[in-house]
C-alpha cells in the first residue's frame, strides 16, 4: 500500500510561513511515521531568479517602511484575491504548479501562505481533484486567505475562527488546532543542561529575538537592557541579518562577557529553555513556540497588520506585555532574579498553556481529516 503523501505549500514573505510547514511536516512524520511529507516555498522553486527578488523587496519594505505594510493589510482586509490577480499570479509566477503536483502525486496539500492558496485553490476550480488544508500562520483572518475551494481551515484561535466565518467560511470548514511547532518544542529541557550545552553562564538569562530576518530596529528598551548586563545574561538572536550581527559588534554596550550575538540557528527550541524571559517580534509562530515553551515573552515594535494582532491576542491571554518602556524592562528583569517570582509566574504560564493549547492537535487533526 503507497504511503500517505502530503505537499505543504508556502512563501518567504517572513519566516514563521515555512517554519508554520515544517513544524506541522515533522509532527505529522513523528505521529505517523508512515506519512511522506514535502515542503516547498512555492514562488522560489518554480521561479529560482524573480522569486527571491520579490521576497527581498518585500523584506526591505519590512524594515524600512512598516507602516506601508499596515495600511496595504488593512486596505484589503476584508478581501479575498480577485480573479484578475488570481490568474495574474498563475501566469507570471505559478504556470509550472500542476507539473508539480503532477509529478509528487499528493494526498492532500497543505497552504501556510496565502499565495499558494490561491494558486491550488484556482487549480481546483479548474478540475484539480484533491484535499487542500489551509493554515492560518497569525491569530487574525485576512481576507486573501479566504477560498471557497478550501476543504478546512487550521486556525490558532475561536476568534480567527469566528473571523473567518464572518468573511462566509462555514463554520463546519474550520478547526481550531493552534499553530503547530516542531516536535523538538513539545518538551522542555532544564535550564542547566542547555546553558552547559551552549557554554553559557548559570544565571537570570534573556533571549531578545528580532524574527527569522533579525529585524531588530533602534529601539531604545533593548538597548537599556545592556545594562543590566552585569548581572543578566542577554542573548540576541539576529537570523540571518548579518548587517545587523556587524552593528550590534561594534556598538560598545553589546560588547561583555554576558551578551552573546547569534546569527542564524536551527536551536531557538534550545535557546528557549535556556532563557528565562523572551523578547521578541510578536510574529505568530515565534510568539506559539514562546507560549508552547511557557516563557514569559515582551513584545516590541510589531509591525502594523498581523503582528499588532498576535501582539493583543497574548497579551490579553495573559502570556506577555508590550516592551513599552525601561520600566517594563525593570520590572520583568528583576522578576527573573527573583526565584520564588520567576517559579510563580512560569507555573501560571504553563497552566494556561495547558488549558489553551497542545502541539499535538494540529497534525492529528490533519491526520484524521485525510482519512
Amino acid at each position: 500500500m503507497r504511503k500517505k503523501r502530503v505537499l505543504l505549500l508556502s512563501e518567504g514573505f517572513g519566516s514563521g510561513h515555512t517554519q508554520a510547514a515544517h513544524a506541522l511536516a515533522a509532527g505529522l512524520r513523528q505521529l505517523c511515521p508512515g506519512v511522506r511529507t514535502k515542503v516547498l516555498e512555492l514562488g522560489n522553486f518554480l521561479n529560482p531568479f524573480i522569486g527571491p527578488l520579490i521576497v527581498s523587496a518585500y523584506r526591505k519594505t519590512v524594515s524600512k517602511q512598516p507602516k506601508m505594510v499596515g495600511l496595504m493589510y488593512r486596505s484589503n482586509y476584508k478581501k479575498s484575491l480577485n480573479r484578475f490577480t488570481q490568474l495574474t499570479l498563475h501566469r507570471m509566477f505559478y504556470t509550472h504548479t500542476s507539473q508539480v503536483i503532477a509529478q509528487l502525486r499528493p494526498d492532500a496539500i497543505i497552504c501556510t501562505h496565502p499565495v499558494p492558496n490561491t494558486v491550488i485553490s484556482r487549480l481546483k476550480r479548474l478540475g484539480l481533484n484533491i484535499q487542500l488544508f489551509t493554515l492560518i500562520t497569525d491569530y487574525d483572518a485576512h481576507g486573501s486567505w479566504v477560498s471557497q475551494e478550501v476543504n478546512t481551515y487550521l486556525v490558532s484561535s475561536d476568534i480567527v475562527k469566528n473571523r473567518l466565518i464572518e468573511k462566509g467560511v462555514r463554520q463546519d470548514r474550520i478547526e481550531v488546532t493552534g499553530i503547530p511547532v516542531h516536535p523538538n518544542f513539545w518538551q522542555t529541557r532544564s535550564k542547566e543542561e542547555v546553558r552547559t550545552h551552549f557554554n553559557l553562564k548559570q544565571m537570570p538569562t534573556v533571549l531578545i529575538m528580532g524574527g527569522g530576518w533579525g529585524i531588530i530596529y533602534e529601539n531604545s528598551a533593548l538597548a537599556y537592557m545592556t545594562s543590566w548586563r552585569e548581572s543578566t545574561q542577554l542573548i540576541f538572536c539576529v537570523g540571518s541579518n548579518e548587517k545587523m550581527r556587524d552593528k550590534l559588534l561594534a556598538d560598545s554596550r553589546f560588547l561583555h562577557p554576558n551578551i552573546r550575538i547569534i546569527g542564524f540557528t536551527r536551536e531557538i527550541n534550545k535557546l528557549m529553555d535556556a532563557a528565562d524571559l523572551l523578547v521578541t517580534k510578536p510574529g505568530g509562530m515565534t510568539c506559539t513556540e514562546g507560549m508552547s515553551k511557557g516563557i514569559p515573552m515582551l513584545f516590541y515594535e510589531p509591525i502594523p497588520g498581523q503582528e499588532e494582532e498576535n501582539c493583543d491576542y497574548f497579551i490579553q491571554n495573559g502570556f506577555g506585555q508590550m516592551l513599552d518602556s525601561t520600566d517594563t524592562a525593570d520590572r520583568w528583569l528583576k522578576l527573573i532574579h527573583d526565584r520564588d517570582a520567576r517559579e510563580q509566574n512560569r507555573g501560571e504560564l504553563l497552566s494556561k498553556r495547558n488549558e489553551q493549547y497542545d502541539p499535538l492537535t494540529c497534525p492529528q487533526a490533519v491526520l484524521r481529516l485525510m482519512q
